[in-house]
């Protein structure tokens, strides 16, 4: 069964950093595209940071470019996303999906789901 499970979100003061994880069962990174897309109250879902297949060609979002990094480690089956420099906008759930076939970043090419976690950045 194929499941995907966020974790490393919190409450973090602006300009601060934080780490989430994607832990990834049921399939082998290396066959999927992973990315990383969040959403805040009011707004669609956004693609922000996608790997097409673990460790391979990466893209991020205009907004979190040089601040956040996408990053795998295959022996673990996990994904990352160090996010620095956070920012109140960065507010939101943030998801982990999986793609069986997407060579971009938005959310309707993505099959599998985790349940997000959620990351707030307030002082």
């Amino acid at each position: 069964q194929l499941q995907l499970v966020e974790s490393g979100g919190g409450l973090v003061q602006p300009g601060g950093s934080l780490t989430l994880s994607c832990a990834a069962s049921g399939f082998i990174l290396d066959s999927v595209s992973i990315g990383w897309f969040r959403q805040a109250p009011g707004k669609e879902r956004e693609g922000v940071s996608c790997i097409f297949t673990a460790g391979g060609t990466t893209t991020y979002a205009d907004s979190v470019k040089g601040r956040f990094t996408i990053s795998s480690d295959k022996a673990k089956n996990t994904v990352y996303l160090q996010m620095n420099s956070l920012k109140r906008e960065d507010t939101a759930i943030y998801y982990c999906a999986a793609s069986t076939y997407s060579l971009s970043c938005t959310a309707n090419a993505y099959d599998y789901w985790g349940r997000g976690t959620q990351v707030t950045v307030s002082s």
